[in-house]
């Protein structure tokens, strides 16, 4: 039955960002040098912390596997996307698709997970500095990172495992740029509501669990360091905010793709390209742009 299934529909096609020929040529030059500057501003921060030695701390032990999540989940779609553009028809392999599936839900659950680690690193920090070192040690950072690889990988494999056999005889056209689990299951050959509602189930308590632990996490630290003296607190309250800012434009394009699918279809594009493309760019330029420490390190490397 699992062959006949994948022989019925042995690939899918893109519809892209759009239908125009001459605009999907505009766009081909911005988003390969957008994913040009991703590639490159993720993995300088990863090599940077790596190199530096006054960046080996916890905290930038976790941005450095941060920058590194991002760079493979940009991976997962911009460069197919970006060779895309100069394809009439754009397709993609039933196999290629299962794996975009399975890949963008790992990459995109375990920086879920990091994000609350680096939360639960400030809260540590600024909350209880004087036991930072005995708390957050090489130990218990790296196990927080594999925690964080772990939950990922279980929560694609579920999602993927829920739809993998399902019966694909067309249509195939994927109305995105990508294969994603909402427009995919759209395709199957049966009723798929209940499945959609677990499947969705399962991407609503981790991302859920993980905004509500943030939200936690940042409210303590932000009334902690309220009480504290205001050269500390403008510090930590700078940190904090580029942490913070992160998360937004992380959690908010998943939750509306996810727990609050918008009907739209320009909108479900936008919302694609903002936390596959625009996300991991954004990233590094926060972290490097707000945080001091980032700047003496690319200054010490420059000199």
């Amino acid at each position: 039955m699992e062959e006949a299934n994948q022989s019925m529909v042995s690939e899918f096609i893109f519809r892209g960002l759009c239908d125009s020929r001459e605009l999907q040529k505009f766009l081909l030059l911005p988003f390969s040098a957008l994913y040009l500057v991703t590639v490159l501003g993720n993995l300088f921060v990863v090599l940077l912390i790596i190199t530096d030695s006054h960046l080996h701390s916890p905290m930038y032990f976790l941005l450095a596997n941060l920058s590194f999540v991002d760079f493979c989940l940009s991976s997962v779609t911009t460069p197919k996307l970006t060779t895309d553009f100069l394809n009439d028809k754009k397709t993609i392999s039933f196999g290629g698709c299962m794996s975009q599936i399975l890949c963008v839900h790992f990459f995109g659950g375990g920086e879920m997970v990091l994000l609350v680690t680096m939360a639960y690193d400030r809260y540590v920090a600024i909350c209880k500095p004087l036991h930072y070192s005995s708390i957050m040690n090489r130990q218990k950072c790296i196990g927080l990172v594999l925690t964080s690889w772990i939950i990922g990988f279980v929560h694609a494999t579920s999602q993927l495992a829920m739809i993998l056999d399902l019966p694909f005889c067309g249509p195939r056209i994927v109305d995105s740029f990508f294969c994603d689990i909402p427009l995919v299951i759209k395709l199957a050959c049966m009723d798929t509501h209940t499945l959609r509602l677990l499947i969705n189930a399962d991407s609503a308590v981790l991302a859920t669990t993980c905004f509500v632990l943030l939200l936690i996490s940042y409210t303590y630290i932000l009334v902690t360091v309220c009480l504290h003296s205001k050269d500390g607190a403008s510090k930590a309250l700078s940190t904090c905010t580029s942490h913070i800012t992160v998360v937004v434009l992380f959690f908010v394009p998943c939750i509306f793709t996810y727990l609050w699918p918008p009907s739209i279809t320009w909108v479900d594009k936008f919302l694609a390209v903002f936390y596959t493309v625009i996300t991991p760019l954004l990233n590094p330029a926060i972290y490097t742009l707000r945080n001091k420490e980032i700047k003496n390190a690319i200054k010490r490397l420059i000199h």
